[in-house]
């Protein structure tokens, strides 16, 4: 099978292609580096996916290059391309997220359309729900963004829903909650807590440390997606989460545990757009994807950490 992965240099991307490469599929990928870090970090995450003789990888921008030859007889398209960031996506910004987050998506789903594409699965967020009295948070529960972010990839759902509605596209969107692990994004909050653990770098906290988060590891990320490519209902969108509802404090008493070191902590104010909680319910996904997480918080800590250890 080919398959077409947009943000292949990102976090998740990167670790997508070497997993469809490892099942044996034809892999395009295709970024455009985009400046929220740095060029060289999204280089290196794509490092073992070009040593694949079944890897191609183009740069361009969804908004600007033709996609039909890359859309050519491609069985799965997973579009995980957007502009990353809560914080960053107020102000005069806000076009940037509109341009790579809902054009960019309307872009690609008419590209879709024109080449026939199997199947398509869109990379959502958790952030679209907003907060909510209501926990875990379903798939049916009323969505209600924080932050602009949190709008663009909303609208790029109802998009995707749209184009599957009206023009029969099969597509399915996930929502990803608080994805983490190896080459997780230099502005996420683990990468700087175990960053700021090895170097004795002071560690920045939003808020008083009580919010909550249901992480998820990268490679439970990875398996949900490829398991929507293959069994997801068009037409659905599904959590994926990690199953346990965890207080931020928490979070770094396990990183003093496992890292052995003491940790030096600021508090800061709470940033706008900043949901207190989240917790998936990923009933759908365990029906229809047959999605389980299988890595622990305390071990995907451990293997985010020996990551972080061995980077410059």
């Amino acid at each position: 099978m080919k398959a077409l992965v947009t943000g292949a240099a990102g976090f998740i991307g990167s670790h997508l292609c070497e997993r469809l490469l490892a099942e044996g599929h034809e892999v395009v990928g295709l970024d455009c580096f985009v400046d929220y870090y740095p060029r060289a970090v999204k280089e290196r995450n794509l490092l073992a996916a070009q040593k694949s003789p079944r890897f191609r990888f183009v740069e361009g921008s969804l908004l600007e290059l033709e996609l039909g030859p890359l859309l050519e007889a491609a069985g799965q398209v997973y579009h995980l391309a957007a502009q990353a960031g809560v914080r960053a996506s107020w102000g005069r910004d806000f076009a940037v997220y509109t341009d790579n987050n809902v054009l960019a998506t309307q872009r690609l789903l008419e590209a879709c359309l024109e080449s026939g594409v199997p199947r398509l699965v869109y990379a959502s967020s958790s952030s679209v729900y907003g907060d909510s009295a209501a926990l875990p948070l379903r798939e049916d529960a009323a969505c209600r963004p924080l932050s602009p972010y949190g709008v663009t990839k909303l609208a790029a759902e109802h998009l995707v829903h749209l184009y599957g509605a009206n023009h029969g596209l099969p597509a399915v969107s996930l929502r990803y909650f608080t994805v983490y692990g190896p080459r997780q994004r230099p502005d996420m909050a683990f990468h700087r807590f175990l960053k700021a653990a090895r170097d004795g770098g002071r560690i920045q906290v939003y808020g008083d440390g009580r919010q909550t988060r249901d992480f998820t590891f990268v490679d439970d990320i990875v398996t949900a997606t490829r398991a929507a490519a293959e069994t997801g209902r068009p037409g659905c969108v599904y959590n994926v989460g990690g199953g346990e509802r965890v207080a931020l404090k928490d979070v770094l008493e396990r990183i003093a545990r496992i890292t052995g070191k003491t940790l030096d902590i600021v508090r800061e104010e709470t940033q706008k757009g900043d949901m207190r909680d989240t917790h998936a319910a990923t009933e759908a996904a365990r029906r229809d994807l047959a999605f389980r997480s299988s890595v622990s918080l305390d071990e995907g800590l451990s293997r985010e950490w020996e990551w972080i250890r061995g980077r410059a």
